[in-house]
């Protein structure tokens, strides 16, 4: 049976997991994409509960992949589930056209992080100013770009959340898709109407925890 008109079985597509099974870390799983969609799902027990997206979103590893056939390294996805995870993409080819292999790890992974940064320059204006790391209270992505603060000054950036979030601190933890928060400049941790956590910043400005992240805090913060 050919999958997402590729003449290869479902079968042949199983001899990737296999050749991947030693050198993967357990419970990952394994999904191969072509076009705009995902062709093989092998989930370990670990997924087996979630359901895969069928069509690939611009920001997916996936996608990444394809549009640079070069290998991605471990980034945070959101779009192949409900909630993130840590995936690594590399790019193949299958019946002579190009897709791509992302092994998807376990929610309890940790990757390696690269040399943490010590600052951040940012820019304000038409001037550019590095800014100590300590000093910076939260790292916002609004309307496609990245900004930070410190004190009351905002900063903008030329580099993702999701970069980021590789060379940070440890003391810097991701609380929403748009947020990643200093714990140092946290006053109180409270709920909105709906009940999701909302952080209030010494400064007094609040931050909303999602969903996605909210048993990530608990467990960095073990309340």
């Amino acid at each position: 049976m050919a999958l997402n008109n590729l003449a290869i079985t479902k079968e042949e597509l199983e001899q990737y997991k296999i050749i991947l099974e030693d050198w993967i870390p357990k419970d990952s799983s394994i999904a191969i994409a072509t076009n705009n969609s995902y062709v093989y799902f092998s989930p370990s027990i670990h997924h087996v509960h979630l359901k895969l997206e069928k069509t690939i979103a611009p920001s997916s590893i996936a996608a990444t992949v394809l549009s640079t056939r070069r290998k991605t390294e471990v980034l945070i996805d959101e779009t192949i589930f409900e909630n993130p995870y840590y995936g690594l993409g590399y790019p193949i080819v299958i019946d002579g056209q190009h897709a791509a292999l992302i092994v998807i790890f376990p929610s309890t992974y940790l990757p390696t992080k690269q040399s943490e940064y010590k600052f951040l320059t940012g820019k304000q204006d038409e001037d550019w100013m590095p800014v100590p790391i300590h000093e910076i209270s939260h790292i916002e992505s609004l309307q496609k770009k990245t900004w930070f603060y410190r004190d009351n000054e905002q900063f903008r950036a030329n580099i993702t959340l999701k970069d980021l979030e590789r060379k940070l601190p440890e003391y810097f933890i991701r609380i929403h898709r748009s947020y990643i928060l200093n714990i140092y400049f946290i006053d109180k941790i409270t709920r909105d109407l709906a009940s999701n956590f909302v952080i209030v910043l010494k400064s007094g400005a609040e931050l909303p925890v999602s969903q996605s992240y909210s048993n990530n805090l608990r467990k960095s913060l073990e309340f």
